[in-house]
Formats: structure tokens, C-alpha cells, sequence
């Protein structure tokens, strides 16, 4: 395991951050799970309102990626909900980015795994298997290639193109 400071890793990756290697994401994301700090590289998913792609990505492997869930920001419904993240959890998944609403944040806290969103929604999506899957996405600032390194805890999401050196514990 290894131990990561978002605010260090800014620190150390300045010129980065002013050429736009390193994407901040904006404030504002809540923070649910067990574990408070993450990263790995995206999966992407672009939906509305619809997380039957969401469930099908959590229900693989995730080989310690990071699902990243454009859900265009919407409000209306949750696109994740203690089911799935339990599922993610199970399936090795690092932890999940929604831009959108999540629900039954009881079982989103005591689920093995990180994740952030907008808000809190109890109504549930629908389930018709429409959106993209393994495309850039574009929210809170950043965009987000399938395939980048994503950085998370208590301070921020950082997004970087390559990935950064972390230090063993």
C-alpha cells in the first residue's frame, strides 16, 4: 500500500499543474466509504439518468481502477447505491466518482470503498443501458481520458495524464 498527499503531490508537481498535466477537480464532492483516500487509473462512463452501465462496470474487475461516472451533473435520481458500491468493493474497484447523486449513504459508509459525488438523491435510476462507456468526460472542471491517473483524499480529486511517484508506507 502506498500513502499519498494530494496537497504534496501539488507541491511537488507544480509545473504540472500550470501546464495542465494536472487537473484539479472543483470542490464540492462528498465523500463516502471506509476509505478516504484513492487512486488509480479511470474508467470512464457518460450517462443521465440511467445506471444500468454502472452496474454492469462494478460487477467486473476493476484491477484497482477508479470508475469515473459522468452523470452530466444530474440531481434527479442516485446512480449508485449501497448495492453497487458493495459490488464495487467486492470487485477490486479503487473507488468511484459520481457527477451526480448517490443513495443509502448507511451502506455507502460502511461499504469497503471510496467514493465521491454530488449528492445525496434516495430515488433510483433507471435501468436501460443507455450512455457511453470509455469515453473523456468533461465536469467540475476537468476532463478526463480513459486511462488517467486519478488521485484522491480528504483535500481533493487531482486528475494527471501520466502517472506520479508515490512513497511506500
Amino acid at each position: 500500500m502506498t500513502s499519498f498527499s494530494t496537497c504534496d503531490l501539488c507541491d511537488a508537481h507544480e509545473d504540472r499543474l500550470l501546464d495542465g498535466r494536472i487537473q484539479m477537480v472543483e470542490p464540492g464532492y462528498l465523500s463516502f466509504g471506509r476509505r478516504k483516500r484513492f487512486h488509480g487509473s479511470a474508467a470512464t462512463l457518460a450517462v443521465f439518468e440511467d445506471n444500468a452501465l454502472v452496474r454492469a462496470a462494478v460487477q467486473q474487475s476493476g484491477h484497482g481502477k477508479v470508475l469515473v461516472v459522468d452523470g452530466r451533473g444530474s440531481l434527479e435520481v442516485a446512480l449508485l447505491g449501497g448495492n453497487l458500491a458493495n459490488f464495487a468493493a467486492a470487485n477490486g474497484w479503487a473507488g468511484v466518482i459520481v457527477h451526480g447523486a448517490v443513495r443509502d449513504v448507511d451502506e455507502l459508509n460502511e461499504a469497503e470503498i471510496a467514493i465521491r459525488a454530488l449528492a445525496l438523491r434516495p430515488r433510483r435510476a433507471r435501468k436501460e443501458g443507455l450512455g457511453e462507456v470509455d469515453v473523456h468526460v468533461r465536469f467540475s472542471g476537468v476532463t478526463i481520458a480513459p486511462g488517467a491517473h486519478i488521485y484522491a483524499d480528504a483535500d481533493g480529486v487531482l486528475v494527471s495524464s501520466e502517472a506520479l511517484e508515490l512513497h511506500p508506507d
